[in-house]
């Protein structure tokens, strides 16, 4: 990559980092939290639930705000909207004072997310995407591994606030890094909101994760806090379906889908999201529970698979570029798989070596898996169209998370009423061994279109040939 896209995909990495790693580490500090403003736990639980709900508000508008505005001047926006309200979380006085503060900053982690991903998308082209999008997937995966761990360390050696303020320093870095290297882009400032898709399907999409949020046993399952919100947010987005497909400029593009590569991708998306979601939920649960770990020590476990993100993404985006992503995408399931299986055989008494190296495959997996296939779909799309895609990504992956977070709750709540917690461990953990294997068949169609696109780049290359070229290519 040149200096250009180096600096860009660092700059959207960086901010990436910050919203994910923001999203985990908070979870760690609810308990502090609540006992420091003698709160209940219902009630602080809505500082990580406001936070999810105003992000999945938002996400539906940044295509169109995009190009209303500009991808520059709306990341900007995002970044210094996420971090004037980090500050303001960290000096909040009250729970309440805290909860809104968290639905501002949900809001700017909301737009940033897809947003940058347009960003680093159209400043690298399909020849660079590989690379670009395997920088920008280091941060993201292996933010939800490492925050636990640096969240356990702030709330132990200092406070709750600490969490907060230290996005501060990142977000001003990366505000001033933007400043000097994004390109000025010419926002369109004609196009009008599709406003019966707003309010179709922003509010849909924010009733559904709602009440998937909201499920914390099986009985969740047949409240009124689930079926309502749900029920309701579905039906919008039915409605939204049938706008959509009727209308010139809807707020979503769904005419998207009839690009198969993209599709199949939205499917690999989901599932992958769901998958690494609903696994980190179950993970440090199981060294807590079943082998005795404290929150800290869980965290430091989670490390290996971090590791195995950041060890293969720089070599998978290479091999992307080359053409190789179907092999890639090939070669990190299995892995994945293999993962996955050793944690359902786990038990009480499994190899901590064992389990290091798993979750070190398990890593490597999903480090072979979703950029590939993302950037892989964004090869197929003009330019035009990439930031309504990335907000339509962004979405699967969003509902993916939710669901999975939800279902996996369900289950494990359910076993653990029946059995003890190795067996109730070792058959939850058969729910991401079996989306890992649902995701083959999306993987394997988004793999096929690579090895297509790969051939015919190289038939154009080959097309594009001087007969000079070919004699000094090919001499006698």
């Amino acid at each position: 990559m040149d200096r250009k896209l180096l600096a860009v995909a660092l700059i959207v990495a960086l901010g990436s980092f910050t919203v994910v790693l923001d999203m985990t580490i908070v979870g760690v500090a609810l308990h502090t939290v609540s006992d420091y403003f003698d709160s209940s736990l219902s009630i602080v639980q809505w500082v990580t639930t406001a936070y999810i709900l105003s992000t999945a508000m938002v996400v539906p508008l940044t295509g169109w705000a995009t190009d209303r505005f500009g991808g520059r001047r709306l990341w900007m926006f995002a970044v210094a909207l996420f971090t004037a309200s980090s500050v303001a979380c960290g000096l909040s006085w009250s729970v309440s004072s805290l909860i809104a503060f968290r639905v501002l900053q949900g809001i700017g982690a909301g737009l940033m997310a897809p947003v940058g991903t347009s960003l680093v998308a159209r400043t690298a082209g399909p020849e660079r995407m590989g690379r670009a999008m395997g920088l920008m997937g280091i941060a993201i995966v292996f933010a939800p591994v490492v925050g636990p761990v640096i969240g356990g360390v702030l709330v132990d050696l200092g406070s709750w606030r600490w969490i907060f303020f230290l996005n501060l320093p990142i977000g001003l870095i990366a505000l001033a890094l933007a400043r000097a290297f994004f390109d000025r882009d010419r926002p369109t400032g004609a196009e009008r909101i599709d406003v019966a898709g707003f309010l179709l399907l922003c509010p849909g999409i924010t009733l559904l994760v709602f009440g998937l949020a909201g499920v914390s046993s099986a009985d969740a399952l047949t409240s009124p806090g689930f079926l309502v919100p749900t029920a309701a947010g579905s039906v919008l987005g039915a409605l939204f379906v049938r706008h959509a497909l009727r209308t010139e400029r809807p707020l979503l593009d769904l005419r998207l889908f009839r690009n198969r590569t993209f599709s199949a991708t939205v499917a690999t998306q989901f599932l992958m999201n769901a998958t690494l979601s609903g696994s980190l939920m179950l993970l440090p649960l199981y060294f807590q529970l079943v082998r005795g770990a404290s929150p800290l020590e869980s965290g430091l476990l989670l490390v290996p698979e971090g590791l195995g993100v950041a060890m293969i993404m720089p070599i998978a985006g290479r091999l992307v570029d080359r053409g190789k992503a179907g092999p890639v995408i090939l070669c990190g399931l299995p892995m994945l798989v293999l993962g996955f299986l050793s944690f359902t055989q786990a038990g009480a008494d499994a190899s901590m070596a064992r389990l290091v190296v798993s979750l070190w495959l398990i890593g490597v997996g999903a480090g072979c898996t979703i950029m590939p296939a993302m950037s892989t779909a964004y090869r197929t799309i003009d330019g035009p169209s990439i930031p309504r895609a990335s907000a339509t990504l962004s979405i699967a992956q969003e509902i993916g998370a939710s669901t999975a977070v939800a279902v996996f709750v369900v289950v494990l709540d359910a076993q653990l009423r029946v059995r003890p917690a190795p067996d109730a461990f070792d058959t939850s953990f058969w729910l991401p061994l079996t989306l890992t294997l649902l995701v083959l068949v999306p993987a394997l169609l988004v793999a096929r279109s690579a090895a297509k696109h790969a051939a015919r780049t190289a038939a154009k290359a080959a097309e594009t040939t001087t007969p000079d070229e070919n004699l000094a290519n090919h001499p006698a």
